[in-house]
């Protein structure tokens, strides 16, 4: 399937030259952080490659890596744009992070054949969680973790409102600002809004298969993280 005929994949290939900028500059830099604690939950048995889903630029699978020097990471993402600004972090690094282009919904992966995969800030942006959920499932070897890195949902009041101010009135313009795209940062405060609180999330997840799904959120809830794990055989 061609870019142009998922629009939010289109989406994402427009804005990826500002991607990175625009992470760091409306998170005040606190993305860095935020990505430290999810690859924090990783679990990886030196036997099988650890998947990153919505790679983007590959800063998560990066991380991996530096967390994990010996680990393979394969990086999943829907944009092929999205993974091609990452390829130039890679450097030395090529060997061991492979990009690939694919969809959450379908993953180019064998079944029970991942230790850990991670996902920041994409599982927003899939309409069927629950086939998503079961496709993470379907790939994790028994014993493996799902980690996902999440805003949290907007139907909660945080920093008594002020962050769902900064939802509604100063991310949409500041993102249109710099990406020049007039649907990107919308499209963002919009299902950032539609998000499920965490422990839906949780159920979705244990619905999936899943066990010991948990939660745990980040900058007075602004962010959140889940993990669950797949039971062992």
């Amino acid at each position: 399937m061609k870019a142009a005929a998922n629009p939010v994949r289109a989406m994402f290939g427009r804005i990826a030259g500002v991607y990175d900028f625009l992470n760091h500059f409306l998170s005040l830099g606190i993305d860095r952080y935020w990505r430290r604690e999810l690859v924090g939950l990783v679990l990886w048995d030196q036997k099988r490659p650890v998947l990153d889903l919505a790679s983007g630029t590959l800063d998560v699978a990066l991380a991996i890596g530096d967390r994990f020097p010996d680990a393979e990471i394969a990086a999943i993402d829907f944009c092929p744009e999205m993974l091609a600004k990452g390829v130039p972090k890679l450097k030395k690094k090529a060997g061991r992070v492979f990009p690939c282009a694919g969809d959450a919904l379908a993953i180019p992966a064998k079944n029970d054949s991942c230790s850990s995969l991670t996902m920041a800030f994409g599982i927003r942006n899939i309409p069927d969680r629950a086939r998503a959920f079961k496709e993470m499932f379907r790939v994790l070897s028994p014993g493996g973790r799902a980690c996902i890195l999440e805003f949290s949902s907007g139907r909660e009041r945080i920093w008594g409102g002020i962050y769902n101010f900064y939802l509604e009135k100063i991310l949409p313009r500041a993102g249109r600002m710099v990406s020049r795209d007039d649907t990107a940062y919308s499209y963002l405060a919009d299902t950032i809004r539609a998000f499920p609180p965490a422990g839906t999330l949780a159920r979705e997840m244990e619905d999936a298969g899943f066990e010991k799904a948990s939660w745990r959120k980040l900058t007075s809830g602004a962010v959140c993280l889940h993990w669950a794990d797949k039971p062992r055989a």
